[in-house]
């Protein structure tokens, strides 16, 4: 075997510049699969985390439900052949009936971690001059926190002030910003959807770094909203934590099926998102493909290129005995060592440029907020990489191999090749 490789660098060794740029083609597009797969993953991963701890795995809600024929249909039967061209929404009570009884059953549940009660609204909030528009949200915050992760983001760390002191409400960040609320303590007048006015004391910010979440977001206590929105002792929601978030799906389906509620996912919740992070992906990984194949045609092309000048060689070392086997290893080796050296280059192109995109700094304003890039180090982008790489190296050496194995000697000699 020690014969075979000596020869498979001999040849190498004779193109050294093609070799070069094959072995940069396929560093090149290991360092690219590595950092966009860090940039990309890392992005999604953040949203996700963030957005469905913050948010919930599962919410529990009235189902909205537009039947614009329901009249006729009690009227005329479901045999009615109709098209309702308007059509005034059905008046519901948007609460959850009995949900103190919901929370105590799925507390015992060993694939629920936590259940808490929300009521939601809209109202305005007023500082000075200034008044923005803000989804309240009342909560009870010693079940919160065994639901969410809300208190991580916290600026002060003061979510049981909301227990304290009643009259106190926590904006998002970016709602006190607009606002001008620079710090706590702040008075802020409330206007609820019914016109009643209350004046509330701001006692932390709500800073989760995902735009939408923290400009229209304001929490208070249950109890201190169920008066203002005069609904004493109702809910409209219900937000469940639990062990293993891609079971969610399975589990909205039979709390749904167990309660008579709407159980939304956050899978089901985030589709949209969800959706559009595969279509990154997709393409991601289709530009990463695409450099691989071209610096395999440049392997493909060396390998090429050297079989046919290297005719009468082949053929001499097929009259003195070489094997078709030995003929395909000389060649197949060249792939692999290509794409071995390439490979081991782009890993450590990418390593060093995840390094580098680590220590940029620049505010990143947008659908989330950060400071620089959010990577995701995996290894096993490396891995993948790496593997990849030599695939696509070793699989475009192989038909010039199989070509040069099959060259007969006593055609090339009669050809004078």
């Amino acid at each position: 075997m020690n014969h075979v490789v000596f020869i498979s660098f001999k040849l190498l060794s004779e193109r050294k510049r093609q070799a070069i740029v094959s072995v940069l083609g396929v560093a090149i597009g290991v360092t690219a699969f590595i950092v966009m797969s860090s940039v990309m993953m890392g992005f999604q991963t953040y949203f996700i985390e963030q957005a469905v701890d913050i948010n919930a795995h599962i919410t529990l809600k009235n189902e909205e439900q537009d039947e614009a024929d329901r009249i006729l249909r009690v009227a005329y039967g479901d045999g009615v052949i109709s098209e309702v061209l308007g059509s005034k929404p059905k008046e519901t009570k948007d609460k959850i009936v009995d949900y103190k009884f919901i929370i105590s059953k799925y507390m015992q549940s060993e694939d629920i971690k936590g259940v808490a009660p929300h009521l939601t609204g809209q109202a305005i909030v007023r500082y000075g001059i200034k008044e923005k528009s803000v989804n309240i949200i009342g909560i009870d915050p010693q079940l919160e926190v065994k639901a969410s992760i809300i208190d991580r983001f916290m600026e002060f760390k003061r979510l049981n002030q909301l227990n304290v002191d009643r009259n106190s409400i926590i904006l998002g960040s970016l709602v006190a910003r607009d606002l001008g609320v620079r710090e706590i303590g702040k008075k802020v007048t409330l206007v609820a959807p019914n016109g009643s006015v209350h004046v509330l004391k701001v006692v932390d910010f709500f800073n989760s770094g995902i735009t939408s979440l923290d400009q229209t977001r304001a929490y208070l206590h249950l109890r201190t909203l169920q008066t203002i929105l005069d609904r004493p002792n109702q809910v409209n929601e219900l937000v469940f934590k639990i062990k293993d978030v891609d079971d969610a799906e399975r589990l909205s389906r039979v709390i749904s099926r167990e309660t008579g509620y709407y159980a939304e996912s956050w899978q089901k919740a985030y589709s949209n998102f969800l959706k559009i992070f595969r279509m990154q992906n997709w393409i991601t990984y289709m530009i990463v493909f695409a450099i691989l194949v071209v610096s395999a045609f440049g392997i493909f092309n060396i390998m090429m290129m050297t079989v046919l000048e290297k005719k009468r060689d082949i053929a001499i070392l097929k009259a003195i005995g070489f094997e078709d086997r030995e003929i395909t290893w000389i060649f197949v080796f060249q792939g692999v060592f290509i794409g071995f050296v390439g490979a081991t280059l782009g890993c450590l192109f990418g390593y060093l440029l995840q390094e580098w995109l680590s220590s940029i700094r620049f505010e990143v304003v947008g659908l989330i907020r950060a400071r620089g890039f959010i990577l995701d180090r995996s290894p096993v982008y490396f891995v993948y990489g790496f593997v990849f790489a030599m695939f696509f190296s070793t699989l475009a050496s192989f038909y010039p191999s199989f070509k040069a194995s099959k060259l007969f000697p006593v055609d090339i000699f009669r050809s004078g090749g």
